[in-house]
């Protein structure tokens, strides 16, 4: 496989401390913005690092659930804002334990084939954490919230699921990172959500059975205590090391009106699906 983590230019948009105060859906917009720059050549492969505060991020699937309202009732209660994405996956939690990491590529020279372009995020996370490298797997961990082909575990234990979101000849790879904290924990939080939301009612869809054993953080997997501030720094000293220039910073003036553009289409795509939902 060609080695696209190294680039003659990365940039690197850090919103790990920005982005508590954020909306998820800001970030789903962020990635579609980069989708569209780096794809039509108007910015150099990105990277961009994102934490929310308390949040679980529902997908379409979730929010069909019988009795998805008591679910998200719940989650409140919990002190989680859930928030509804318009696209698949299923239910993820994001907390300030949590680092999550987008690789924006562009197609527009190459193709890059869904498998390969995940193998791209599975390099990158072995070279963040070359003490595990070896251990680090990715297949579908059975029991786990949101699973995966590419889920990535040590030991049989899930900390991470990786997605991708295609737009405009751009490809955003994207991974939540259990840092720090309980995977168990998270994982009885899902749980919770989905035996409310569906009380025992037969559906079409087959949601996921969550075993908290099954997950857990990297701080927990490999007794260490890693942080999320820190892996963000570890992650611009890589970037420095596979590129000859890193650019550093959010979006400019002249970017701006893309995002404005893609951050309006996704609040109207996620009022319109919850009311399409709720009808």
């Amino acid at each position: 496989m060609k080695d696209y983590l190294t680039q003659p230019v990365w940039r690197l948009w850090d919103q790990s401390t920005s982005g508590l105060t954020q909306s998820p859906l800001e970030s789903f917009a962020a990635d579609d913005t980069l989708c569209h720059l780096v794809g039509q050549g108007m910015s150099a492969p990105t990277i961009r690092t994102w934490v929310h505060d308390a949040s679980v991020v529902l997908g379409i699937q979730d929010h069909r659930l019988p009795f998805v309202q008591a679910g998200m009732d719940l989650l409140e209660e919990k002190g989680y804002k859930p928030i509804v994405r318009n696209s698949g996956g299923l239910a993820v939690v994001l907390d300030p334990g949590v680092l999550n990491i987008s690789i924006v590529l562009s197609e527009e020279n190459e193709k890059i084939d869904i498998n390969t372009a995940y193998e791209v995020m599975v390099s990158l996370i072995r070279a963040l954490f070359p003490q595990a490298a070896e251990r680090i797997e990715a297949y579908e961990i059975v029991g786990s919230y949101c699973p995966g082909t590419y889920d990535l575990s040590i030991d049989g234990k899930k900390f991470a699921g990786i997605s991708q979101r295609r737009l405009r000849q751009g490809i955003a790879v994207q991974i939540y990172l259990s840092i720090e904290g309980s995977g168990s924990e998270r994982a009885k939080l899902i749980r919770s959500f989905y035996e409310v939301a569906l009380q025992h009612e037969p559906t079409k869809f087959q949601y996921p059975e969550v075993k908290p054993e099954v997950m857990a953080s990297l701080s927990e997997l490999l007794e260490e205590e890693l942080t999320v501030s820190q892996t963000v720094q570890n992650l611009q000293q890589l970037l420095y090391e596979k590129s000859e220039q890193l650019l550093m910073g959010g979006l400019q003036a002249e970017e701006l009106e893309h995002y404005q553009f893609y951050l309006q289409r996704v609040f109207e795509r996620n009022q319109k699906m919850l009311a399409r939902n709720d009808g």
